[in-house]
């Protein structure tokens, strides 16, 4: 009997020690879960759309070359919570290079927009120096053109616009054999980027000279944007804007090319010197909408490029890029959009976090593929990747001639404009300006400058700017290269 209570006095224990052991393993199983969710998150999955991840970096932990990065993933080795910017660079310099993107065939092009390539036709008119041609309109449209215009009721500046456009319309009509013909027009160049590097205030006087022509609507973004759908990005999909909205908005520069055509007919023969521009600083590197539109294509690089279908209808269309110091243009981009509560120490946080989800992504992607991707784009809290010019600007050079872009400098604009803007007249083709008019643009008020309240957030942190001196350096070279100007180098020590 006494044997038998021991013997179950002993299971009774042995189950109680079993019941322990089997909750010990279900909370280190529970760890172990919770440990592998915290790696998972440090891994910076590129498909997550959100705005921020939870790092808490101090500025203060930034070592020359390495970035210390106190993550989430906390119960990962300090070791691992290191970015060793040397081998960042190392990385970044063998990815770029890399072999220039394969240029879709033409006909491949126009399949992709058929209607398009229907609108605007292969040829413009000769002695036009802006890229026109007429167009048959219909008298039922003829009667309200612009009423159907998706632009036209984006804001009330934006109905004025095209109000004010309405009563001339009709004394441009040109009536031959019974029809009405519209003069339409393309811009004759584009300002292409990039975002916060003088691009207003450069477009601002550029239009200010008598030559010079532009659209009603200020950054249409046509090309990259409202041509599939999207008016920005953060917003669902909407109207599909045709090229009929986009040529609209220059039918007041087509008006006065037509008065100028005119005249010439008249007996004053000389080609009509007016061109028409665009100034959108995104074209050059915003090319999120394939990704969209083509999500069934398994490509981690876009197939199909903006420039693509200007250069399928434009090949001899001249192009202005002006670029900053690539560590500046952040800082000054950060200072424009972020609508919150701005520091240094928060930009320089969210530097922290950029890099080290473009490291993440380079580890198993193409450079071309991480610039491009829209997923990393929309889960990094800054625009890291606009600062990358050369991936962008080799891409454009696949396509148009070197001597059709003009790259500009903000730092030269900035110090001497009239030399700056006398290079971008030139390359337009432009008639000199008279020394009234000159005075006149040079005295014009600076566009976009910053305003009183964010000048006193002081500039960043001399930790930020290493580190982000240190992460462009192998772009800024190759950019040099390319343009066989160390200028571009920015002066990095």
């Amino acid at each position: 009997m006494a044997e038998t209570l021991g013997n179950k006095q002993v299971s009774l224990l042995s189950l109680t020690h079993l019941g322990r052991f089997f909750s010990k393993a279900r909370v280190v199983c529970f760890l172990m879960v919770l440990t592998l969710t915290f790696l998972i998150m440090a891994s910076y999955n590129l498909t997550w759309d959100k705005k921020r991840l939870p790092f808490t970096t101090s500025p203060d932990q930034v070592r020359p070359g390495v970035v210390q990065s106190n993550t989430a993933a906390a119960l990962v080795s300090s070791q691992n919570n290191l970015i060793d910017m040397k081998q960042l660079v190392e990385i970044i310099n063998s990815k770029l290079e890399y072999t220039p993107r394969k240029v879709p065939n033409e006909k491949d092009v126009i399949e992709m927009d058929s209607h398009l390539f229907s609108v605007i036709p292969r040829h413009f008119l000769p002695g036009v120096k802006s890229p026109c041609w007429y167009e048959e309109i219909s008298s039922e449209r003829s009667t309200d053109p612009y009423r159907n215009n998706h632009y036209c009721p984006g804001s009330p500046t934006r109905k004025t616009l095209c109000d004010k456009m309405r009563p001339n319309f009709h004394k441009h009509l040109q009536h031959r054999d019974g029809k009405l013909f519209r003069l339409r027009c393309l811009p004759y160049f584009y300002i292409i980027g990039q975002p916060k590097c003088g691009t207003t205030d450069l477009y601002s006087r550029l239009k200010m000279h008598p030559e010079v022509q532009s659209s009603n609507i200020k950054e249409p973004h046509w090309w990259t944007r409202t041509h599939f759908g999207f008016r920005r990005f953060k917003d669902e999909f909407s109207d599909i804007f045709p090229v009929e909205d986009y040529l609209d908005l220059f039918d007041v520069a087509a008006q006065h090319i037509q008065e100028e055509m005119n005249r010439s007919s008249s007996g004053d023969h000389h080609i009509t010197q007016f061109v028409t521009g665009e100034h959108i600083p995104s074209t050059m590197w915003d090319n999120r909408a394939w990704s969209y539109v083509h999500r069934d294509r398994k490509e981690t690089e876009p197939s199909f490029l903006t420039q693509d279908f200007i250069h399928a209808l434009q090949p001899g269309a001249k192009l202005i890029v002006i670029l900053r110091d690539p560590v500046e243009r952040l800082y000054s981009h950060y200072i424009f959009s972020r609508s919150g509560k701005k520091s240094v120490e928060d930009f320089h946080q969210r530097v922290i976090e950029c890099v080290q989800m473009f490291q993440s992504c380079l580890s198993e992607r193409s450079l071309r593929s991480c610039v491009y991707n829209r997923s990393l784009f929309r889960a990094m809290p800054m625009r890291l990747s606009g600062g990358l010019y050369v991936v962008f600007l080799l891409d454009w050079l696949t396509v148009f001639h070197r001597d059709q872009i003009l790259v500009l400098r903000l730092e030269d604009y900035a110090a001497d404009k009239r030399a700056t803007l006398q290079k971008a007249f030139d390359f337009l083709g432009l008639s000199p300006l008279s020394v009234e008019l000159e005075e006149e643009v040079m005295k014009n008020h600076v566009a976009n400058s910053r305003g009183v309240k964010d000048k006193k957030v002081g500039p960043m942190l001399p930790a930020t700017r290493d580190l982000l001196r240190e992460f462009h350096q192998p772009f800024n070279r190759k950019l040099a290269s390319v343009l066989d100007d160390s200028a571009f180098l920015w002066s990095y020590p």
